[in-house]
């Protein structure tokens, strides 16, 4: 694969998110050299063009024309002041965004670009995507071919699995579920690591076990034609140890706390949205 504009991918914002897609995409096989980074950072431009070979710039200039992809990995309250001086150069590319609560018409806005014919993907990432490991919730303006589609799916395949999305805004619910999920876990994780202290285990033990209790849990669940509540009863006994802590788990209303605050998450995903689009 050559240089040429025309096959270039253009990332605005080289952080860790991009850095990720940056790194699969190299190790997938595309030629560094077709990869653009504009990031103001001298520091992070040094460290990309050292681990990938990418090609970058301080500041948007004529050498975005005619990327095929523009990825926009920058912080969302930045996102108006990056988006001005590439306009004029990107305003008809295809469009990829990992920028949380940026929706796609104010995307289209910010670009100059026509609303109704902008090619614009928002990807709802989470943080496992920093080792393969991840999830993406996707939505697609109407505008946005398959074959884009598949363009897409192949930028973001290296951090993991895709969820398309039929809505926009059922990114909210991606965002409550996957998005901050993986804080959801090291909570949990959190709480347990601190039973197994109050039991007279060490933190460490605790960490170990409650970690590959839910490496090994979810992988079952992924693994099994069953659904979770199945396998849940399989390892609850009536009188048991596990029958026990789920019924403690169901005086204090656990499930309902879960309910109320991943719709929580959802709001506030909704808010931001409204705030930055």
């Amino acid at each position: 694969m050559t240089s040429d504009t025309r096959d270039t991918i253009a990332f605005i914002g080289g952080g860790n998110m991009a850095s990720a897609l940056i790194g699969g995409l190299v190790k997938s096989g595309r030629a560094p050299a077709s990869i653009l980074v504009v990031d103001p950072d001298e520091a992070q431009r040094a460290k990309l063009q050292a681990e990938f070979g990418v090609r970058t710039l301080a500041a948007a200039d004529a050498m975005l024309a005619g990327a095929a992809l523009v990825v926009w990995a920058v912080k969302p309250q930045l996102f108006k002041e990056a988006a001005a001086p590439c306009a004029a150069q990107v305003a008809g590319a295809l469009h990829l965004s990992v920028m949380a609560g940026i929706r796609s018409d104010a995307i289209a806005r910010a670009l100059g670009a026509d609303g109704a014919a902008a090619r614009i993907v928002r990807s709802m990432p989470n943080t496992p995507a920093l080792i393969g490991r991840g999830i993406a919730g996707l939505y697609a303006t109407p505008g946005v071919s398959a074959d884009e589609r598949t363009l897409v799916e192949q930028v973001l395949a290296p951090t993991g699995q895709v969820l398309w999305v039929q809505a926009e805004a059922d990114l909210d619910a991606v965002t409550a579920l996957s998005g901050s999920g993986p804080a959801y876990v090291f909570y949990f994780v959190e709480a347990m690591m601190a039973a197994a202290e109050a039991m007279g285990l060490t933190a460490e033990q605790g960490k170990q076990l409650a970690l590959a209790t839910f490496d090994g849990a979810t992988a079952l669940a992924a693994a099994s034609d069953e659904p979770p509540e199945v396998l849940r009863e399989r390892v609850t006994s009536k009188g048991g140890t596990t029958y026990a802590a789920l019924q403690s788990m169901r005086g204090d209303a656990v499930a309902e706390a879960i309910t109320r605050a991943v719709r929580a998450a959802q709001q506030r995903a909704k808010e931001l949205g409204d705030e930055f689009g």
